[in-house]
Order: structure tokens, then sequence, then C-alpha cells
């Protein structure tokens, strides 16, 4: 058996749990994944802009988790180009086009942005 008692106010605890219980803690989230959108697409490299312009999000909310998502529907021949670019890719003539790094670089203030904000829901009840 467990047993346990509280003095003073609990106030800040229900209302905590009544947040979460209403789906509060997840207000803000279309407006944080749309940021992601507009750093991926700025820092994705542009040739015609067709990467750029081709980022999204989609936002998922079980009894367990959050998840954003985020992703680039930009394809050529079945490869995404987004991709690619990342992460390198060979040429049809046998060579290696290098990838550059400009999704993680681009992507963690977000990522910061949500725990900073998850830690202050938590925090502040």
């Amino acid at each position: 058996m467990i047993t346990f008692s509280v003095t003073g106010s609990t106030k800040r605890t229900q209302n905590f749990l009544q947040n979460i219980q209403n789906g509060n803690m997840y207000s803000g989230l279309d407006a944080i994944a749309q940021r992601g959108v507009s750093v991926l697409a700025a820092a994705t490299p542009k040739k015609s802009g067709l990467t750029a312009a081709s980022w999204g999000y989609e936002i998922e909310i079980s009894a367990s988790k959050v998840t954003i998502t985020w992703y680039n529907t930009n394809t050529v021949n079945g490869v995404n180009v987004a991709v690619i670019l990342q992460y390198g890719h060979g040429t049809g003539t046998g060579g290696y086009v290098s990838g550059y790094d400009y999704i993680n670089p681009a992507i963690q203030p977000i990522f910061d942005e949500i725990a900073d904000d998850i830690w202050k829901k938590v925090t502040s009840g």
C-alpha cells in the first residue's frame, strides 16, 4: 500500500493535469511546426527553389506521445532531393556528389524551442 499526504495548495498540480487532459499542452504546435518548415525552406540549397518550397509537416497526437514530422515531397525518379542534398549521392557517370548538412543546423533551434516550451509548461503548472 502506498500512502502520501500533501500540505499546502495543489492548485498548480491540478491545473497542470487539467491542461494535459484538455489537450492545452499541445497548443502552439502548429506554429512551431510551421516555423520548422520556414527554417528548412530557408536553409535548403536552391537551384530551382522547388525543393525549398516542398517542405511540410504532420503532427500526430496519441495517448502516449506527440510527434512532429517534417518532410519534403520533391522527388526526381523516385529519389527525395532533400535527402540526397543532405547525404550526398552517386552520379550516373560513376562520380559522387558530397552531401551538405543543412537540415540539422536549421532545425536544431526549433528543437530547442520545443524543449524550452515544454519545460515552461511542465514547471509552470
